[in-house]
């Protein structure tokens, strides 16, 4: 599913720049706090940005079921893609963001030279490979195509998984932060590199392809049922958390927001409305 917003000048700017274009949603630029960081009006209502599902499903709750209590005024705004809540978080467009993981942000930073930093751990959205047109890994052969997220970091990740049920081999030692180039064996397999959130629109395109949580999500796949392949939970590094730009870490309605989002209410928020296992808490402090 598609959200449309609409973005300030500054943003759109920014986003043509990167070649990327967005469509359009009541902007509210004034109801984000002008001071920063530990000197931000505790009472100006923080806004925050998102990707659709499951991020902002998690941040409507925490705003509808939480927020009142603990006296923060929360605004969710819903993006549809990968780059702009980066761009809007980091020219102030919003307070902070929540839809990636360490590994994106940290390609993103170097990349566009900003300073976007984690502040906590929420959610894990398990990676997985899916396909119309056969029904387990083992049908894919010589001359299957595969759709492959085309960002660094998702890539690598996707290529991890392929490797790790058999459908390629990479060269030694190479693990998540795999490229194309990294494929030692493709086995015949054919790679499509598609944006993440066009995956699955195009899924019927392909014989395979690997599609992220929330998109999986957001085009009614069902990761424990639809999936031919699965990535595993433990020791995953790809928790997606709450971001915001460095020097705002202590704002005071960050530390609020971060504290609901790691309760015992969005626990088991979580673990009833993913019961599929699609999306999993991982509370905690950002490693690495």
């Amino acid at each position: 599913m598609r959200t449309t917003i609409k973005i300030t000048t500054a943003v759109a700017a920014a986003a043509f720049t990167l070649g990327l274009s967005a469509c359009s949603a009541p902007s509210d630029t004034s109801s984000s706090s002008e001071k920063k960081g530990k000197d931000a009006d505790p009472e100006a209502t923080l806004v925050v940005a998102a990707s659709p599902t499951p991020h902002a499903d998690i941040l409507n709750f925490v705003r509808d079921n939480l927020a009142k209590k603990a006296g923060l005024n929360l605004k969710v705004r819903e993006f549809s893609d990968y780059v702009l809540p980066n761009t809007a978080t980091q020219n102030g467009e919003v307070d902070a963001n929540f839809f990636q993981h360490k590994p994106y942000l940290d390609d993103f930073n170097k990349k566009n030279k900003t300073d976007i930093v984690p502040v906590v751990n929420v959610e894990l959205e398990p990676l997985g490979l899916y396909s119309k047109k056969v029904k387990k890994v083992s049908d894919l052969s010589d001359g299957s195509t595969v759709a492959v997220p085309n960002d660094a970091t998702n890539e690598g990740r996707a290529l991890k998984l392929l490797a790790d049920n058999g459908v390629i081999k990479l060269k030694d030692g190479v693990g998540a932060e795999a490229k194309l180039s990294d494929v030692e064996d493709k086995k015949g397999v054919k790679f499509t590199e598609l944006a993440a959130d066009q995956i699955p629109s195009r899924l019927a395109d392909v014989d395979a392809a690997v599609i992220n949580g929330n998109f999986a999500i957001g085009a009614k796949l069902n990761p424990a049922k639809d999936s031919i392949a699965l990535e595993k939970a433990d020791g995953n590094p790809y928790a997606n958390f709450l971001a915001v730009k460095k020097g705002n870490e202590a704002d005071p309605r960050i530390a609020k927001l971060a504290k609901l989002l790691n309760s015992d209410e969005v626990k088991k928020f979580i673990e009833q409305k993913y019961s599929n296992g699609a999306v999993l808490p991982a509370f905690g402090p950002v490693k690495g």
